[in-house]
């Protein structure tokens, strides 16, 4: 997630800055040729162009909105799962009845068992979202893009070397029993959970917490289930491609016509205008490259780069409340921002 006011510079190069190449070397092109070899029949009039364009703005703007409903939709599913955390765990150590047979100590062992294999779920399921699917740009097949990519993720994987502790945390967090069981399911986020609702329901049975009890701990298990499956529907569907390809093809059509139409245009100011329709025409087509790209990977919000929700920071953030719970004082840092990301 992109934290700064406004967006610099260098994010913004960073994201676009070798579209930014091509499109100056085509705009130079096309008033070279214009200009120095008079080639005129190659220039077309400006209404189709502006009607192409026009029809691409909507098309982008689509996209974005469609786009930004898939990120925002994400991070209000982060959202419920840190409520949903901080009411699950004060219900584990709220819920008890008086029963001899089970020791203040053993009880609080058992507590303290169920909230740490929560927070051992909390980054399991972040590390399942951020396995790449085929059609986000991490997998991206064209190796010059894949290679951008890529130093992007390792970018912020340097920036924060809790980024990739995942197993350490897992193995701080769960016993060694079931940090060894991780290869035997494919969806081990799964398997937690319902170990969880497994030991409650084992409270219930040796008549730790009462049944009415059970059931509430257990509705915010399912709770976590909801969350987990609307984020896997989010990470595991993309957005229809239909939209996504055409409007990406229609953006680059529409680029290379801008100049052939630009170029005439200006040209009716004399010798000079015909130079000076070259910024114009790199600064149109930039936008609407920007917007493009804007749209394109807000659809992606968890792909393991800049424009991600910041599901490390909100693991941190419920980890270090529950831990709090638990009576812990040796607590980590919370994530902070790095370069303007944060992730």
């Amino acid at each position: 997630m992109i934290t700064t006011k406004y967006v610099n510079y260098k994010q913004v190069l960073n994201l676009s800055g070798h579209h930014l190449i091509w499109i100056s070397v085509w705009c130079t092109l096309i008033a070279v040729l214009f200009y120095f070899f008079n080639w005129q029949w190659m220039t077309i009039p400006w209404v189709p162009v502006a009607l192409i364009g026009t029809a691409e703005a909507f098309l982008v703007g689509f996209k974005n909105n469609q786009a930004y409903d898939r990120l925002w939709e994400a991070r209000k599913i982060w959202g419920g799962i840190v409520n949903s955390s901080r009411s699950f765990a004060s219900m584990v150590y709220a819920f008890d009845i008086k029963n001899e047979e089970i020791g203040s100590f053993d009880l609080e062992e058992r507590r303290k068992r169920i909230v740490y294999r929560h927070i051992a779920w909390l980054y399991t399921f972040r590390e399942q979202l951020l396995v790449p699917t085929e059609w986000e740009h991490i997998s991206h097949e064209d190796e010059s893009f894949k290679n951008i990519d890529h130093k992007r993720n390792r970018l912020i994987k340097a920036g924060f070397p809790d980024y990739g502790r995942t197993p350490i945390f897992l193995h701080k967090y769960l016993s060694e029993e079931e940090f060894e069981l991780q290869s035997d399911y494919k969806n081990f986020a799964t398997f937690l959970v319902s170990k969880q609702a497994k030991e409650i329901n084992d409270l219930k049975n040796d008549k730790v917490i009462s049944e009415f009890n059970q059931v509430q701990l257990q509705n915010s298990l399912n709770e976590f289930y909801n969350f987990q499956g609307q984020a896997e529907r989010i990470k595991k569907f993309p957005s229809p491609r239909q939209f996504a390809s055409t409007a990406f093809v229609f953006n680059i059509l529409f680029i290379l016509l801008l100049p052939l139409g630009l170029v005439n245009e200006f040209a009716k100011l004399g010798d000079w205008g015909i130079w000076t329709s070259i910024p114009f025409c790199i600064t149109i087509g930039w936008i609407y490259i920007i917007m493009e790209l804007v749209g394109d990977y807000s659809e992606n919000p968890f792909a393991g780069l800049m424009f991600d929700v910041p599901m490390l920071s909100i693991c941190r953030t419920i980890e270090i409340d529950l831990l709090q719970m638990t009576g812990e004082t040796d607590l980590p840092e919370p994530i902070s921002s790095k370069n303007g990301v944060l992730v």
